[in-house]
């Protein structure tokens, strides 16, 4: 992480920062204003660019020379977008694929060259925390019973990260996190190898995930959620599809309320599919096509498996989701532009 320059007008009271999110599948920008009162005002709106990164890595735990530079291309692009907007800071977080790969260096070197700040590999525990930070922050909580539990559902890892009741702790804090080794690339490479997958396929698969959140509820307590709130790309773009959205938009997912009914008939569906088949709906990202049905059985899964932890502690079982389109990008940006101000 890097300061800019000095801001030469030392009455204002916001921060001009650029935070970049690199995952297993994707690589996202944004740059935002961070004012004193944690107000965020969106100069770049986010700007995606699907590398898959993460090619492989959990097979070999190598980079693909491909993949490294599929990373400096968007990098470049990146570096001209900050060109464009200055900004007072600029921080670099890399998550799943980078915490895995022998070769990391090489990514980093690259990176660094490129747009001068080293990426910062963060473990799956702040992952998980700035994930909470980016999606609490966004929602609106009116109406939303705590304590909520924030899944972001990436390409090589998934967070579940559990906050307070509202009563002894503050709904709004993180009281327990953890980050399992699975994700809609990760799963994908690693069992749904047929296109469209077999039904072996898709149990072994499902054993693999289930063993993960299993492990995840001896952290966290799962039973106690009155909440979900799921975010990143897996999770939005299953929600855009069981709106009936033609094509993906960022505004109609976020926030929304989906049904288990609703979101498990799309899941089942598209996770069956041929990607021929799922190349024909513009609600799927092109990058998504071949790993999109990985990420709808992992959150197949943990939607089933909270709603019966949630069953056994308190008698209510939880029958739907709320989706939100911020998450970790949005956590790196009011986390580092806050800590700016403070230096100010």
């Amino acid at each position: 992480m890097v300061d800019g320059t000095e801001m030469k007008d030392e009455t204002k009271n916001y921060v001009t920062v650029a935070g970049i999110d690199c995952g297993t599948n994707s690589i996202r920008l944004k740059v935002s204003r961070v004012y004193g009162d944690t107000t965020v005002e969106d100069v770049v709106p986010r700007v995606l660019r699907v590398i898959r990164l993460g090619q492989d890595v959990d097979k070999t735990h190598r980079f693909a020379d491909d993949a490294l530079q599929r990373a400096y291309e968007a990098a470049r692009e990146f570096a001209g977008i900050l060109k464009e907007h200055p900004v007072d800071g600029l921080r670099f977080v890399a998550t799943s694929a980078t915490r895995d790969a022998e070769n990391r260096k090489d990514f980093e070197d690259g990176i660094e060259s490129i747009l001068g700040v080293r990426p910062e590999v963060i473990p799956g525990t702040e992952e998980a925390s700035l994930s909470f930070l980016g999606a609490i922050g966004s929602v609106p909580r009116t109406g939303l019973e705590a304590p909520y539990l924030v899944v972001d559902l990436g390409g090589g890892s998934t967070e579940m990260v559990m906050g307070g009741d509202g009563k002894s702790a503050p709904a709004t804090s993180v009281q327990s996190a953890f980050s399992m080794n699975i994700g809609s690339v990760r799963m994908t490479e690693r069992h749904l190898h047929t296109d469209p997958p077999t039904e072996t396929e898709i149990a072994e698969a499902s054993g693999d995930i289930d063993r993960h959140i299993d492990e995840a509820f001896e952290h966290i307590p799962a039973g106690k959620t009155r909440t979900i709130i799921g975010v990143s790309g897996s999770v939005t773009t299953m929600t855009a599809l069981a709106l009936g959205l033609k094509e993906y938009d960022h505004r109609s997912v976020d926030g929304v309320r989906v049904s288990y009914e609703d979101i498990f008939r799309v899941n089942n569906r598209f996770l069956r599919m041929t990607r021929a088949e799922r190349s024909m709906y513009k609600t799927i990202h092109p990058g998504r096509i071949d790993v999109v049905g990985g990420g709808a059985l992992i959150w197949n899964r943990i939607l089933v498996k909270v709603s019966e932890a949630a069953q056994r502690d308190h008698g209510t079982p939880i029958d739907s989701f709320i989706s939100s389109d911020h998450g970790l990008l949005d956590g790196i940006v009011l986390d580092y532009g806050t800590r700016l101000l403070k230096k100010k």
